[in-house]
């Protein structure tokens, strides 16, 4: 049982690097724009095979566009990786967004924007007690 789910980790390892490959380099879709696979879930019969991706674009609309893409071009994309994995069943590709990428750059983002308005204020009120220090000498 072990061993089964170290021989599906490890071919979700290899289709996650053929896949990220092939997106960069072989995919001509203009729509599909840069991509990011974050990972591969493969199913234990090895048929199915979930890919989550992330597009570094927040607006819903265009990831939408772009996932819908990607699912068009799943056959071919399914059929390039094929060639270069050694595998007696390749297993269908679903694509699937995954958000939390960019909703870690957007919480990181506000985390660093809280920390300079509160070194702002700091220095603010650091300024304000110097100079009432002058005034009272």
């Amino acid at each position: 049982m072990a061993r089964e789910f170290s021989r599906t980790r490890r071919i979700a390892q290899q289709l996650q690097q053929e896949l990220a490959q092939v997106l960069q380099r072989d995919m001509k879709d203009p729509r599909i724009g840069m991509v990011t696979v974050n990972d591969v879930d493969v199913s234990r019969d090895l048929s199915y095979a979930k890919v989550y991706v992330t597009f570094f674009d927040e607006d819903e609309k265009r990831v939408q566009d772009k996932l819908a893409a990607l699912e068009t071009a799943a056959g071919y994309v399914r059929s390039l990786v094929a060639g270069r994995m050694k595998l007696r069943v390749m297993p269908e590709l679903r694509f699937i967004y995954d958000a939390s990428l960019v909703e870690g750059m957007r919480m990181s983002n506000l985390v660093s924007r809280v920390i300079s308005d509160d070194e702002a204020k700091q220095q603010k009120q650091t300024d304000s007690e110097s100079h009432k220090g002058e005034g009272d000498e």
